[in-house]
């Protein structure tokens, strides 16, 4: 069991390489110092969890299958779409295979049902998971442009396009109609702005 173990470890210290990974779609966007892949990973997780029981789904296999979804991004980087049409896109199954090779088998398993599940795209979770990348994808597009990144306004319409659930398109539209700052003034009892 130790050495499974010690591959676990490794991979904890694999993951964290993606507190440094940048989105790199957003330099595109002329954003600077874009997100991390972790950082766009772990608000996807928790936009899942919100949309799952107003979907019907189970919010922790949502948000579970969320946490992994980019997760192979520690072998591959995060290549973006136009990346893509040049370098082709790696099997993220036979990336996940890879990373959890030599981890207890029960774990392993674990893990590539999950990625397995969210490629597959038919269960509730998957989709939910899938809408909530879209929609994390739309509301950081809302702050950097918010920030002055009007170029980011391609990747809000085209996350925008790509949302399937009814509570997805609600709540997108909800994120439209306000600035990332209308929660502060709501707590402080503020006016909105506008």
């Amino acid at each position: 069991m130790a050495d499974d173990l010690a591959q676990v470890a490794r991979f904890l210290f694999e993951a964290g390489t993606l507190k440094q990974s940048r989105r790199t779609g957003w330099w595109m966007a002329g954003v600077r110092d874009p997100e991390s892949v972790a950082e766009h990973a772990w608000r996807t997780s928790l936009i899942a969890s919100v949309i799952a029981p107003l979907e019907g789904a189970d919010p922790a296999r949502s948000a579970f299958l969320a946490v992994w979804h980019d997760s192979q991004e520690t072998r591959t980087g995060d290549v973006n779409h136009l990346g893509k049409k040049y370098a082709g896109e790696a099997d993220p199954e036979a990336v996940t295979a890879d990373q959890v090779d030599g981890m207890p088998e029960p774990l392993a398993a674990s893990i590539r049902g999950a990625v397995a599940e969210y490629e597959a795209r038919e269960s509730a979770e998957a989709i939910v998971a899938r809408d909530a990348d879209k929609l994390e994808c739309l509301l950081q597009g809302i702050e950097y442009k918010a920030q002055g990144y009007e170029l980011a306004q391609r990747w809000i319409d085209n996350s925008r396009r790509r949302l399937v659930t009814t509570t997805a398109k609600e709540l997108a539209e909800a994120l439209l109609s306000m600035d990332p700052l209308d929660w502060l003034r709501h707590v402080l009892g503020e006016k909105p702005k506008g």
